[in-house]
């Protein structure tokens, strides 16, 4: 059997082992699915990049950044915490290729259930399984960046090795 037939095989396989009430009403996976902390295992890294409104003062970014590395603590799944870590600073590459995004954080988890239920909206529709503290903290911040998808950039992966 060639590799593609042995992968389409696995394919095939696990979509047909899939539990029915793993699957949502348009056929995809459910959130209780996509959010568990075994879903995806391995290492996964969330960059966050803000650009703030022109008036947005420097004790304003500060209190921004104490805020998010609040999340460490304050997200909680089942009473515990489940981000591994979460590191920020400020723009300073030379390269002149910062798009003017001036403060940026890395999240890390330790599966993509894990992420899943942090990001939340609009990846997850169920508000039971999603991360209430992350969610206030994107309402929070909203007001100080630009408007639309120009004020944050958000770039996820697996970690490969």
């Amino acid at each position: 059997m060639s590799f593609m037939n042995k992968l389409l095989s696995v394919v095939l396989l696990n979509s047909m082992l899939m539990p029915a009430f793993a699957r949502d009403g348009a056929g995809g996976i459910s959130d209780n699915v996509i959010t568990d902390p075994n879903y995806g295992l391995g290492r996964v890294e969330h960059i966050v990049l803000f650009k703030y409104k022109p008036e947005v003062n420097s004790e304003t970014k500060q209190l921004v950044a104490k805020n998010f590395l609040a999340l460490k603590e304050l997200a909680v799944r089942n009473g515990k915490p489940y981000i591994v870590s979460i590191v920020t600073g400020s723009q300073s590459s030379l390269e002149g290729l910062g798009h003017g995004f001036e403060q940026g954080f890395i999240v890390t988890f330790n599966s993509e259930g894990d992420r899943n239920y942090y990001v939340g909206k609009p990846a997850v529709k169920d508000d039971h399984y999603y991360d209430h503290a992350h969610n206030a903290f994107k309402s929070f911040v909203n007001p100080y960046l630009l408007e639309g998808d120009d004020g944050v950039l958000v770039f996820d992966f697996r970690v490969q090795n």
